[in-house]
């Protein structure tokens, strides 16, 4: 199948991986680092098959399902569209150079198009920004 993919990728100096997951999966805290969003609510414990509810701002809420996790690596969550599904992949991985922080943004579907337009191509955008501010925050409570 046809699929849609941005790929994020730069190394941090000076962040404890331990610190930057624990935010990261800390996920009713996101509206802290992604300041395009109203709230976000995970229902239940961080687990795979869980969900969680994410609001940005002006717009409605959509569930998002966590769907593969890999303690203290990685995390994917995936939103399910009319026609489409948008997987979104969270990893970290600590190398010579510092950490590795990665996200993957896929899209698959036959209205992919629309939804790239509509909402991931503005995930893809932000996800620069919003590392940046991951990471800040990481480095201020380590």
């Amino acid at each position: 199948m046809n699929t849609w993919k941005k790929i994020f990728t730069k190394t941090y100096v000076g962040v404890k991986k331990e610190a930057l997951w624990q935010i990261a999966t800390d996920i009713n805290r996101w509206p802290e680092w992604h300041g395009d969003l109203d709230s976000c609510k995970l229902e239940g414990a961080f687990a795979v098959g869980n969900y969680f509810m994410l609001k940005p701002k002006g717009m409605r809420a959509v569930k998002i399902i966590l769907t593969e996790i890999t303690e203290g690596h990685s995390f994917t969550d995936c939103t399910t569209f009319f026609g489409a599904r948008m997987y979104d992949t969270h990893a970290m991985e600590e190398t010579a150079e510092g950490l590795r922080i990665t996200n993957t943004l896929v899209v698959t579907g036959p209205l992919k198009w629309l939804w790239i337009k509509l909402v991931a191509q503005h995930i893809a955008d932000t996800i620069e920004e919003e590392t940046e501010a991951l990471v800040s925050l990481a480095r201020q409570q380590s």
